[in-house]
């Protein structure tokens, strides 16, 4: 087993981002945290303790924590991001300047992410996004179905890492590799992505029929046929039919879609209670990623012609004012066919 680096940074202090680093406090002798809001991480740094995200979790005490983007910069340069989607590309590209304005070169950089969504301004994939920004790096995406306070808790939890490489793949795993935590490796990093992405939408719409009261049958209905449109546009932009049945995909899809931890499912019980889209974005108070997708999924659909019913019926309700009752009944309503 090739020895590990002795530093890593991680870019963004929310519950995922916090989560992470906790994680890998477990493989690594130094690991950085960085947060955009100064007052914040000064009073993460002092509390040992992320009360906003992760009040329950105390922080390493060799977890470094800063809001000086200069001051995690590692001579690896690993960096392991984990901020919202929209945030993504101005991310990196704060990232790069700060390489180059401290003399290093940015294409030895290996940056591994968190993110799970579309950029929001092109709706490409955040592979597409790190390439345009780093040029050709070494980079992967990790995911699966976890919730940040339970992987914080050291609880029992499974992971994909995928980038272009497998061998790649199987190095990178190894450093999120501790005694709670199973981490496969992939070299399908397009439907890794397109699993975490599109899992988040169809969690709103089963939040959104549980909201309105259909029921666990309607629930499983709405699961079965989101998998069925995780994979057809998985595999319509380059993604493996198996990558999409595994843990980022079926798994993901499992999980934020059955269990009110999820943002995006208790934002679609929201809606179906009747909330306004603000009311129930000020009471989760966290990024709700399916919110920032809906838009580029069903731009990209539509473009590559892949039918995906439920991710039409979300944006209408989400983008169009649609009625979330007529909505839902519409999906379950739909000319039955062979499956």
């Amino acid at each position: 087993m090739q020895k590990l680096p002795d530093r890593i940074s991680v870019i963004g202090a929310g519950s995922w981002g916090t989560a992470l680093a906790c994680l890998l406090c477990e493989k690594f002798e130094k690991v950085d945290l960085w947060g955009r809001d100064p007052a914040s991480t000064h009073a993460m740094e002092k509390q040992r303790r992320n009360l906003a995200y992760l009040p329950q979790v105390r922080l390493p005490d060799h977890l470094r924590i800063t809001a000086t983007l200069s001051s995690v910069l590692n001579e690896s340069l690993l960096f392991v991001l984990a901020v919202p989607s929209h945030c993504f590309r101005q991310s990196l590209e704060d990232l790069r300047r700060t390489l180059e304005s401290s003399g290093r070169d940015p294409k030895q950089s290996t940056i591994i992410w968190g993110t799970k969504g579309f950029d929001t301004t092109s709706g490409k994939l955040l592979s597409e996004i790190c390439e345009a920004v780093f040029g050709d790096i070494r980079y992967g995406v990790i995911s699966g179905p976890s919730f940040a306070s339970e992987l914080a808790s050291r609880m029992p939890t499974a992971l994909t890492m995928a980038c272009p490489s497998l061998v790649d793949a199987r190095e990178l795993a190894q450093w999120f590799r501790v005694d709670y935590t199973r981490v496969y490796y992939s070299d399908d990093p397009i439907g890794v992505q397109l699993g975490g992405a599109v899992k988040n939408v169809v969690a709103i719409a089963a939040g959104i029929s549980d909201g309105l009261g259909f029921g666990a049958n309607a629930r499983a209905a709405l699961i079965t046929r989101g998998l069925s449109e995780v994979s057809r546009i998985g595999i319509a932009l380059g993604g493996r039919s198996e990558t999409l049945m595994g843990l980022s995909g079926l798994g993901d899809l499992i999980l934020t879609c059955t269990d009110d931890q999820s943002r995006n499912r208790r934002f679609g019980l929201g809606i179906g209670k009747g909330k306004t889209v603000k009311e129930i974005q000020q009471e989760i108070n966290q990024e709700i990623e399916g919110v920032n997708t809906i838009e580029m999924l069903y731009r990209t659909a539509s473009r590559k012609q892949v039918e995906m019913p439920i991710t039409d019926q979300v944006h209408q309700i989400l983008c169009e004012g649609a009625d979330p009752r007529q909505a839902v009944s519409a999906l379950l309503k739909r000319t039955p066919r062979a499956e």
